[in-house]
């Protein structure tokens, strides 16, 4: 072929996956990483390279997440958590800290009716004394996949087909087919919570493995949990939610607009799962592992604090579209885990902002912390704050500007070769065959109807749903006949 008259066309692709440069990928299913479990290396040149591009696919609207809803309020301590953390605004009970919450929905457009089925943000940052620190999490406790590499291969499956700008689930179910780690999430999707009546009543849960350090160095794993203390209000019918989007589109976001300014404040309680990192052998799951939660008959939840909104945003423009969140933003006493979809987020959530919004996203009054800072990021696209200092390097004697004393960081020794791998224990199938058969008969059977309608669109194909329904009989055999029969398919088990 001669190079100065190709043309990029699809009718030239490969049958393997290769970078943008034509290099082949050996293995586009798991990072590279330390050992098996991480942390990831930035030497993964098609991770970086692949988040990088889905992160620059939209203008400017969100990829993800762009149909969204945001309030003000505090956070308030209201236990002594000090023996996990030495984070500065968990130091004593009653400290309270400004916030800003973000609710939204995740595949969907900005105009998007909020009765979707479709897991919901729930993003909170904090403006503490020692920086911000942004605590993104979903409605629901797990996620799709356990390895960032696959991020953008999710969405893409759940967004609209790229031919016809259609939702169509033969996408969905063709590929996580190949990833049955899955499973639990489709176990939160297609039960009652998947679609919150509002976002007053909607639980959070932070997803991701972080972990708490205290003041002498100990570190522990922690799991984040937000409860409403006005409950958990789901709409459980497609009819409902028919009859609800179609009187009003933004009905969660009148909701908690109206809420705030009757004086109905909307508060959650927050709680954190606790695991030492030296006890994770002894549990039949990978700690780090997203699409797994902690039983919390081991590892019960312990109260930190509570959440109020009592304010709403004074211009959704400023406040709402132009706030950006990134999981790389903590504070001393809170820090990453090796979690490997936790890695992949500390850069892909800030690139995608600095694409989004520009170099200076931080400069705008929304994200900018509340404390005095200083560091020599200069100029750039839109940099709108005053500077007169002749120096911008670091170190100098003319203007000496000290670093900060040390903060405790996790100390485990990381050991390992170069590898792609999956983890050691994935176990897919106890924890959504056990949430299955904690419902009652009347849920289980909306959960049945949901999942066989969905299996059941015509561009589905019989091999796939045989796949499913192996799947789904490996989690609960009867669950498995019960599908497998409305579809009127074999089960091969």
């Amino acid at each position: 072929m001669d190079p100065t008259k190709f043309r990029p066309s699809s009718s030239h692709d490969t049958t393997v996956t290769t970078t943008n440069a034509g290099a082949p990928v050996w293995n586009d299913n798991e990072a590279l990483t330390v050992g098996p479990r991480g942390p990831i290396l930035l030497e993964d040149y098609h991770l970086i390279e692949k988040v990088a591009h889905f992160a620059r696919e939209r203008i400017p609207e969100r990829v993800v997440h762009a149909r969204g809803a945001s309030a003000k309020g505090f956070f308030e301590c209201t236990h002594d958590v000090t023996s996990l953390t030495c984070a500065d605004f968990l130091r004593s009970p009653g400290t309270r800290t400004p916030v800003i919450v973000r609710f939204s929905t995740v595949i969907h457009e900005r105009g998007s009716p909020e009765t979707i089925r479709d897991p919901r943000g729930f993003a909170v940052k904090f403006y503490t004394r020692e920086g911000n620190w942004d605590l993104l999490g979903n409605n629901f406790p797990v996620f799709f996949i356990r390895d960032g590499i696959k991020f953008p291969d999710v969405i893409h499956a759940f967004k609209p087909n790229p031919r016809s700008h259609v939702q169509e689930y033969w996408r969905v179910f063709d590929f996580l087919s190949h990833h049955p780690e899955s499973l639990h999430t489709f176990f939160f999707l297609f039960d009652d919570v998947g679609v919150p009546t509002d976002y007053r009543h909607m639980e959070g849960f932070g997803v991701n493995t972080y972990t708490f350090v205290n003041a002498a160095g100990k570190a522990h794993y922690v799991k984040f949990h937000w409860k409403p203390t006005c409950g958990v209000r789901c709409i459980l019918t497609d009819e409902e939610a028919a009859l609800v989007g179609g009187r009003n589109h933004s009905h969660a976001t009148q909701d908690l607009y109206d809420s705030i300014a009757t004086g109905t404040f909307p508060e959650w309680k927050l709680f954190v799962q606790v695991m030492d990192p030296d006890t994770e052998e002894q549990y039949d799951f990978d700690p780090l592992d997203d699409t797994k939660t902690w039983p919390e008959d081991l590892l019960p939840l312990q109260p930190v604090g509570r959440l109020v909104l009592d304010r709403n945003v004074d211009n959704f423009f400023n406040e709402n579209e132009q706030l950006a969140f990134g999981p790389g933003l903590v504070v001393p006493g809170i820090y990453y885990s090796d979690d490997k979809m936790l890695q992949c987020r500390v850069f892909a959530y800030a690139d995608t902002q600095r694409y989004r919004l520009g170099p200076n996203y931080l400069m705008l009054p929304v994200n900018a912390p509340r404390c005095a800072h200083h560091n020599n990021h200069y100029d750039g696209a839109m940099n709108f704050m005053h500077r007169d200092e002749e120096v911008d390097y670091y170190p100098s004697r003319h203007a000496p500007l000290r670093q900060a004393p040390p903060v405790p960081m996790p100390a485990r020794p990381v050991v390992g070769r170069r590898e792609k791998a999956t983890i050691r224990k994935p176990n897919d199938f106890k924890q959504p065959g056990e949430r299955y058969r904690s419902w009652d008969a009347d849920r289980q059977e909306r959960f049945v109807r949901r999942f066989a309608d969905s299996l059941g669109h015509p561009k589905v194909s019989q091999e796939l749903r045989s796949i499913w329904i192996d799947l789904l009989s490996k989690c609960d055999a009867s669950l498995g006949m019960k599908i497998a029969t409305r579809l009127n398919v074999k089960p091969s088990m």
